[in-house]
């Protein structure tokens, strides 16, 4: 049953990646050929060139990595910070506040707050 429940996904998601693709080339092949040569003089380019060019871009900037696009990074530093003494969030503290300037002071609280 498993098995069946994969291929009908695999069955559906495929035909639409592959469209997507194509089409976000043929976007960017649109967008190039009309921006481009009207702006810097460069040549046209082909459906293939806009597709690698897409892939480039996907490699260079966005990485294939896959998932969700939450980052990691600030749930990990969440927990680091609920793990950390008074101290040691002090001491962090100190030491972001000569990169970044002042950087969550106890101070900082709002008004209501402190009464």
């Amino acid at each position: 049953m498993r098995g069946r429940r994969i291929a009908k996904i695999a069955f559906i998601a495929l035909p639409l990646a592959v469209l997507a693709f194509a089409l976000f080339s043929y976007i960017t092949m649109s967008l190039w050929n009309w921006l481009t040569p009207a702006l810097f003089g460069w040549k046209l380019i082909t459906f293939w060139q806009a597709a690698g060019l897409v892939i480039l871009c996907k490699i260079l900037f966005g990485g294939f990595r896959g998932g969700h696009c939450r980052p990691r990074w600030r749930h990990r530093m969440h927990e680091r910070w609920e793990n950390m003494t008074p101290e040691e969030r002090e001491a962090f503290r100190k030491g972001m506040q000569g990169r970044c300037g002042p950087f969550g002071s106890p101070d900082a609280t709002p008004k209501d707050a402190r009464a």
